[in-house]
């Protein structure tokens, strides 16, 4: 009989010592490399690759190993505030404080006097400075945690007023109805799913009695509209009728636009929700604002006091890198999401039409969306690059990513949010799958070059 080549198999002493193996292991784990080499020994094992092959397979995959399962992907579907993308990219500025912020920093002490200080003071700052009708503002780790805090803060086991037409559902079967009563407050109600009207409000308050923890709520619908024969109530006639109980009016405006914006007529924003009488406004921080994902409280001193002191705010608390995203969001330059909702047109036309030709394909007009359930019908006008839609699956798995919008039987590639710096990866990722599925149905993904 002959020697048994599994005999041939190097040990794992063997391969941790091979100087080779140590320099490509330097980022990981001791267990992740023992992981690999285990998992490459195994291989062997089961005669998949030779003895002689282990050393080859493992420094393979300490190569392609990522100490972090999630990839960068470049979003060229044309919707901004991607869900299932990360919502909205950090701008330059945030990226750097979060890097900076990732080491030891001054996130609760006062360096002149070396006292403890006021978490995440100089976010909280900024904010203010952003949204100047607000007195105070506090910042959790998501929209939903900020509603959650502000009902139990204010309300507890009393009662939350709103109309039938707010009781939304959010993606992934998320509904408010369920948050609110998990805090163990009680709903009442009002008007209809088409039309509420103040009166509604005023009945459903008159019915309180005169010591009960209650609070009025109105949540911005922001993933649907409702159209024709309909009817809401303003902030303005709200806040009239909740100042004249003495309770409370929370706001929820979901997107996180501090002021008016032009392109987005319709959509809520904070200031003037806060100018219009809400005592507390609410908003996501990784929406239209295009910071991280967080949790945004602002409104009166004593109101934002009340949510503060609450033990749910220890629980609720956002980290160091979440503040300092958010402070260099609103104190550093343009943000992508800024810069994809108000391109400049004609050179987007430019980029889009640079990246047909050298393609040979074709530019057609597509419309991006808000995403994130910001101006669900409002579109941005804009053009894709029309390629077929056996293209898509294959974009996808290239390195980066690059993922599109498929639309009947076409891959629509559409650069709205694109950074300029990586239409050349684009364009060269693109060719190669095009170039492959005309004499292959599947190919393999292109892999990133070293530079």
């Amino acid at each position: 009989m002959g020697e048994d080549p599994r005999r041939r198999i190097p040990g794992t002493d063997t391969l941790l010592a091979d100087e080779r193996v140590q320099r490509a292991s330097a980022p990981l784990s001791r267990h992740v490399l023992a992981q690999v080499i285990h998992q490459a020994q195994e291989r062997a094992r089961r005669e998949e690759i030779a003895p002689e092959q282990v050393a080859v397979e493992v420094l393979s995959e300490l190569a392609r190993f990522r100490p972090c399962a999630m990839r960068p992907v470049i979003n060229a579907t044309g919707v901004v505030i991607h869900t299932n993308l990360g919502r909205a990219p950090l701008s330059a500025a945030a990226r750097l404080a979060v890097a900076d912020a990732a080491g030891y920093v001054d996130v609760e002490m006062d360096l002149e006097t070396g006292r403890r200080s006021r978490r995440g003071a100089s976010a909280r700052r900024a904010l203010l400075e952003a949204c100047p009708p607000a007195e105070d503002a506090l910042i959790v780790n998501n929209g939903a945690a900020a509603l959650a805090l502000a009902v139990a803060a204010l309300v507890g086991s009393g009662t939350v007023i709103i109309s039938r037409g707010e009781l939304i559902e959010i993606g992934a079967g998320f509904r408010l109805p369920e948050l609110i009563e998990s805090t163990g407050a009680h709903i009442v109600e009002v008007g209809t799913t088409n039309r509420t009207h103040a009166q509604d409000y005023a009945a459903a308050l008159e019915r309180l009695p005169d010591d009960a923890a209650a609070c009025v709520l109105k949540v911005h619908p922001s993933n649907y509209r409702i159209a024709g024969f309909t009817s809401a109530v303003s902030v303005a006639e709200l806040a009239t009728l909740s100042r004249e109980h003495g309770l409370p009016l929370v706001v929820d405006a979901g997107s996180g636009l501090l002021a008016p914006e032009p392109a987005l007529p319709e959509e809520p924003d904070l200031s003037s929700a806060l100018t219009d009488g809400a005592d507390l406004v609410i908003a996501s921080g990784d929406k239209l604002l295009g910071g991280p994902q967080a949790g945004l409280l602002l409104g009166t001193g004593e109101t934002v006091s009340r949510l503060a002191k609450h033990p749910l705010a220890r629980a609720m608390r956002t980290d160091k890198l979440t503040l300092a995203a958010v402070e260099a969001t609103l104190t550093g330059g343009q943000t992508p999401v800024e810069a994809a909702l108000k391109p400049d047109a004609d050179r987007l036309h430019q980029r889009t039409r640079r990246l047909a030709e050298a393609l040979g394909a074709d530019v057609v007009p597509h419309d991006g969306r808000v995403g994130g359930g910001g101006g669900p019908d409002v579109p941005l006008p804009g053009w894709a690059v029309q390629l077929p839609e056996s293209a898509a699956a294959p974009l996808r798995t290239c390195d980066p990513p690059i993922v599109t919008r498929t639309s009947g039987s076409w891959c629509l590639l559409d650069l709205r949010c694109v950074p300029e710096s990586d239409d050349p990866a684009v364009a060269e990722a693109a060719g190669w799958v095009l170039e492959h599925l005309r004499v292959c149905p599947d190919p393999a993904p292109p892999a990133a070059q070293d530079t």
